[in-house]
């Protein structure tokens, strides 16, 4: 506070001894906004400021026309049309006189809303950064309801804000509430509002549908009316301030479980804004039995998403990728998600279900799907090899058949006659097959014996199998024998020891 005798003092030093007002701020060591204070508290202290000419006097008149005639033109345009009728001044001085010039548009005054006990409850979502699940970077948002009257405040954190968490809000926040208000009011965002058209507005079907299953009246606020939800938006303030800062947190469900523990216990004893004597829980206690009820099933909240299998048994939903059966490859499918699990739909039959992932880049496989797979490659390796057999030794159907009548695994005995097949070559193993036949053996063993012994009598050189790895510098390997000369001596010196 200036006192009586410093104002005189102020008023003295600016009229008589003729000091800046900076100066006498320096010397009384206040601010200078002070000193102008007392110069304009006191009639005529304060001497009057000239205005200084301007380069943008001589086009006033012509910008507060165009001004009047185009209100939204903006300033660049008007320095455009000032520079070509030959002003010289700098950009940012235009802007800033154009600034003043526009005239001020009145403040729309608003009236504090009051609503009744069970009439509404206003919903938003809030932006609290990023969340790491695994290898994915996801949006951390909160879902946020809070009724009207009492206050009551509702939070559930989800990693993103899709349609799913959306009405999942909605479900886990009215069962919280153990009732539901009249009516909702919304922002105008795309959860609940896909377009508008002044007063003309296109619900969102599912916020519809989930309306209509909890009887309230989903209603949108009008475009930049931020008093008509300011409940909400008081309310996420306070959850960022009183609950979120300098929180400590690991995982989404310990954040969650802490955000419900808060809204539970130091958001309902928190002062009521309409009676300070009373808490937000005695204002619940009285609003609790004027909400409607709740019916016998909660909603589905669930996201439903057209999509197909091109080429493996996979298909792709939020980052991740899911297997189904191989025969649904190239097939017009749908993917309905929960927040737990995820469900493949071909038409209304569920084919595929699995636990959700919310990481990035994995693989949630069904094992009798994997398992189904590889029974299929093993049956195509199979009749690959079969048609190979029937091609070059027709007499293989013959013997496989009587294999299959004796119980025989036809699966190993094929796999043994193929690698017989590329030992001998295809005549011998045809001539192989025709003599085990007509000794009525029909096996694997028996065409080898047939083979060897023919080949013995015709005094052709055994066959050895030889797996060599498919490596092309082993084609052309030398290999030099080993002297054993000297092994022949020790056997000679053996002999020599034992006559003796």
């Amino acid at each position: 506070m200036i006192s009586i005798e410093d104002e005189g003092r102020i008023i003295r030093l600016y009229h008589v001894e003729k000091w800046k007002i900076g100066a006498i701020a320096g010397e009384m060591r206040v601010h200078h906004s002070v000193i102008r204070r007392v110069l304009d508290r006191v009639v005529g202290s304060r001497a009057p400021v000239g205005v200084r000419p301007s380069r943008l006097d001589p086009y006033r008149e012509f910008l507060l026309q165009k001004i009047a005639e185009h209100p939204r033109i903006t300033a660049s345009r008007l320095f455009g049309m000032a520079r070509e009728r030959g002003y010289q001044g700098s950009p940012d001085h235009f802007r800033h006189a154009i600034a003043k010039l526009r005239p001020r548009r009145t403040p729309e005054p608003f009236l504090r809303i009051k609503t009744l006990a069970g009439e509404e409850a206003q919903v938003d979502w809030a932006y609290f950064g990023h969340i790491e699940i695994g290898r994915a970077r996801r949006q951390l948002m909160a879902f946020v309801m809070v009724l009207s009257y009492s206050r009551r405040l509702f939070v559930r954190f989800f990693p993103g804000q899709t349609t799913t968490w959306f009405l999942l809000g909605h479900v886990l926040a009215l069962e919280e509430f153990g009732g539901c208000p009249r009516r909702v009011l919304y922002d105008n965002l795309k959860s609940a509002v896909l377009d508008r058209r002044g007063d003309a507005i296109q619900f969102n079907p599912d916020l519809l549908a989930l309306a209509m299953h909890y009887h309230f009246e989903p209603r949108p606020v009008g475009v930049r009316r931020g008093n008509e939800k300011g409940r909400v938006e008081r309310a996420i303030r306070y959850v960022r301030g009183a609950f979120f800062e300098a929180l400590e947190w690991r995982t989404l469900e310990e954040l969650n479980a802490k955000a419900a523990a808060f809204c539970n216990g130091q958001a309902m004893d928190r002062k009521w804004p309409e009676d300070d004597t009373l808490t937000v829980r005695q204002a619940v206690a009285e609003e609790a039995p004027m909400l409607l009820p709740l019916p016998a099933a909660s909603f589905p909240a669930f996201d439903r998403v057209d999509t197909s299998a091109r080429k493996t048994p996979y298909i792709r939903y939020d980052l991740n990728d899911y297997s189904i059966p191989h025969d649904r490859i190239g097939r017009a499918l749908s993917v309905v998600a929960s927040a737990d699990t995820v469900r493949i739909l071909e038409g209304s039959a569920v084919i595929a279900e699995h636990v959700r992932s919310f990481d990035k880049g994995k693989v949630i496989e069904d094992q009798a799907h994997v398992d189904a797979v590889k029974e299929m490659k093993r049956r195509a390796r199979k009749g690959a090899a079969l048609d190979r057999l029937a091609r070059c030794a027709p007499e293989s159907t013959t013997l496989l058949k009587q294999m299959a009548e004796r119980s025989a695994n036809i699966g190993t005995n094929v796999f043994t006659l193929m690698k017989m097949l590329d030992q001998y070559g295809v005549e011998d193993l045809r001539l192989g097959i025709a003599e085990a036949l007509r000794r009525g053996v029909p096996h694997p063993h028996a065409v080898r014996q047939a083979i060897e012994r023919r080949r013995e009598e015709s005094g052709a050189e055994p066959v050895l199998p030889l797996d060599l790895p498919d490596d092309p510098r082993l084609a052309d390997l030398d290999i030099s024998p080993h002297d054993l000369s000297d092994y022949d001596e020790e056997e000679e010196d053996e002999e020599v020891e034992e006559a003796r």
